[in-house]
């Protein structure tokens, strides 16, 4: 028979390993290990804004030893990321290794009602890890040797320029082209011309052809074009001259015309994704903005400093995207 100490003792020990036990699954709950390897898709094809943040993400993960396997890009273009969008609301909703690339694009294609059905609200907002400015670009052999002799020859014939870029007709390179005709006092913009391809690079390659007039894009899409020759940008749309090695590319500002147009790169997750897995890739986004490697991948493709996840991202988001529905009605894009 068991005295009171001994039941005292017993009742002790249990309460402690009961107490230990429930410390254990409490931890593991809060823990979450990624898988071995991740996928992110880039709604685009190869060569564009999205397939870099895929790839130089993807590669910076598996440097730093986030993920220990490897980082899938998977190119899935369409609709200006409406397939992408749709492939992972309605077939990976609870998908915890997955990542998708998104930008001012993505926001714009939301605030314009593109994505049929669907809303901001039904995925996970990550986080942000820089903004990519617009930029303007001529192939090399090009008539036109600055912004405004360009927007001139649209003032004289809004036709008179054809523009091609790597999002869906009305989409973010199709609206820096008018918000800058509309800056430099271009009438009829409806009548400009704007060619839709599936990524920046089929559109650049286009006008280094020589079949299009101009390009519309972003600066991380330019630089081996720059580098070589073939392309000549005219302007970059941002407040002020970006750093080495965009150093010599003038400002649309620098040449009377008001356009600023930062394009954000960065993910969403699948909107039934644990709780646990978006603290982790939300976590992971803010340690990786910090470091060097991915400060080096910054300054090689122009990529200027803007971070934000988690909530406050989350609360960004819906905010541009209820400021581009007014631009667009404003420009006349949607009604």
């Amino acid at each position: 028979m068991l005295n009171r100490k001994s039941v005292l003792s017993t009742s002790i020990k249990l309460a402690v390993a009961s107490t230990f036990s429930t410390v254990i699954l409490v931890s593991q709950a809060q823990a979450f290990e990624p898988a071995r390897s991740a996928e992110c898709i880039a709604p685009a094809n190869p060569g564009g804004g999205w397939d870099f943040t895929c790839r130089s993400v993807g590669k910076t993960l598996v440097d730093l030893q986030y993920i220990k396997g490897n980082v899938q890009t998977v190119n899935m273009s369409g609709a200006g990321g409406g397939v992408a969008f749709a492939h992972t609301v309605s077939k990976r909703s609870k998908d915890d290794a997955l990542i998708v690339a998104a930008s001012t694009a993505t926001t714009t294609r939301l605030a314009q009602g593109q994505f049929p059905g669907m809303n901001a609200d039904q995925v996970k907002w990550v986080g942000t890890l820089g903004a990519d400015y617009g930029v303007i670009a001529v192939s090399k052999d090009s008539k036109f040797q600055n912004l405004t002799e360009l927007m001139d020859s649209l003032k004289s014939d809004p036709n008179s320029v054809k523009f091609a870029g790597g999002s869906a007709t009305g989409g973010w390179d199709h609206l820096k082209v008018l918000i800058t005709a509309k800056e430099a006092k271009v009438d009829n913009l409806p009548k400009i011309k704007y060619l839709a391809f599936n990524g920046g690079s089929e559109a650049i390659v286009q006008v280094v052809g020589g079949h299009i007039d101009a390009y519309t894009g972003d600066v991380s899409e330019i630089k081996g074009f720059m580098d070589s020759g073939d392309l000549r940008v005219l302007a970059v749309l941002s407040e002020e001259r970006l750093p080495e090695p965009f150093n010599h590319i003038p400002t649309a500002m620098e040449q009377g015309i008001g356009t600023i147009a930062p394009n954000w790169r960065g993910f969403y997750v699948p909107g039934n994704a644990s709780s646990d897995s978006y603290d982790w890739w939300v976590k992971t986004v803010d340690e990786l903005y910090t470091t060097p490697e991915w400060k080096d991948v910054m300054a090689k493709n122009g990529l200027m400093p803007f971070h934000k996840t988690g909530a406050e991202f989350t609360q960004f988001v819906k905010n541009q995207t209820l400021d581009i529905r007014l631009l667009s009605q404003d420009i006349g894009l949607i009604k």
